[in-house]
């Protein structure tokens, strides 16, 4: 199999921005979507284009790395994006210096209509040492608010965390030129 490139109007995928916080790098949307894969085909009476084997996808500082990936728009215009892999891994710089995003989870889910992104399976997302990890992890990119459920809130099986619990570590902020 030969792998392909493709950049295609299609892909006005905000949707991989939302993959990441809100403050990730602003130039990002203003960049050339550059889709990699083994195969690819676009359905454009159905606006439908699926990416399959090896999927690469990059925009900017965006990075996503999939077994395959479907985005589809309905009549009015909004787009839905899922992406499957063993795992969907995808990461992007953030804004102000802030450092870069690192996300994977079984399948990622995506809707324009109403912002939010899905991780599914095994989820995790991580920033500096900070991490997020459990069976769903549900981030409103508008609001940016994070839901983590664990497996059994999720009604799956144990997952990323032995018990089924969510599980979060998040740093201390730095306390320089604090006076006790």
């Amino acid at each position: 199999m030969t792998r392909k490139t493709f950049n295609t109007p299609i892909f006005v995928l905000a949707a991989l921005c939302a993959a990441a916080p809100a403050f990730a790098l602003e130039s990002d949307s203003r960049q050339p979507i550059q889709i990699e894969a083994d195969q690819g085909s676009l359905d454009q009476a159905n606006q439908v284009t699926t990416f399959s084997g090896n999927v690469i996808i990059k925009q900017g500082s965006i990075n996503i790395r999939a077994g395959s990936v479907k985005v589809s728009r309905n009549d009015k215009g909004q787009q839905f994006m899922t992406a499957s892999g063993s795992p969907v891994k995808f990461s992007q710089t953030l804004d102000g210096n802030k450092g870069t995003v690192h996300g994977q989870a079984n399948k990622v889910d995506y809707t324009s209509a109403s912002s939010v992104v899905t991780l599914t399976g095994n989820a995790k997302v991580m920033r500096g040492g900070d991490v997020a990890q459990g069976s769903v992890i549900t981030y409103n990119t508008k609001t940016e608010v994070y839901t983590i459920l664990g497996s059994k809130a999720s009604g799956g099986k144990a997952s990323s965390t032995k018990s089924g619990r969510v599980s979060v570590v998040i740093q201390p902020s730095s306390t320089s030129g604090r006076k006790k």
